[in-house]
């Protein structure tokens, strides 16, 4: 596959944007009180996020990985 190097390294951006930023806002959902609740188990508002953050960082690995396929190739 050709892509253009700018459209590579824009996913290159992309993807690493991702995979630096979803894990931090889990953090902040993690300490978030709704995150558990009183018997210290974890929530739909915790479970819910775990499973936007998981898929947002496996687009953004791919989305890295085809930038950096598409830029040596």
């Amino acid at each position: 596959m050709q892509l253009p190097v700018f459209a590579a390294v824009v996913l290159i951006v992309a993807g690493v944007w991702s995979l630096a930023v979803w894990p931090q806002f889990l953090r902040r959902v993690m300490k978030d009180p709704r995150a558990r609740d009183a018997a210290g188990k974890a929530t739909r508002f915790l479970t819910v996020h775990v499973v936007l953050v998981s898929i947002s960082m496996v687009l953004g690995a791919a989305t890295a990985l085809i930038g950096i396929l598409g830029l040596f190739s």
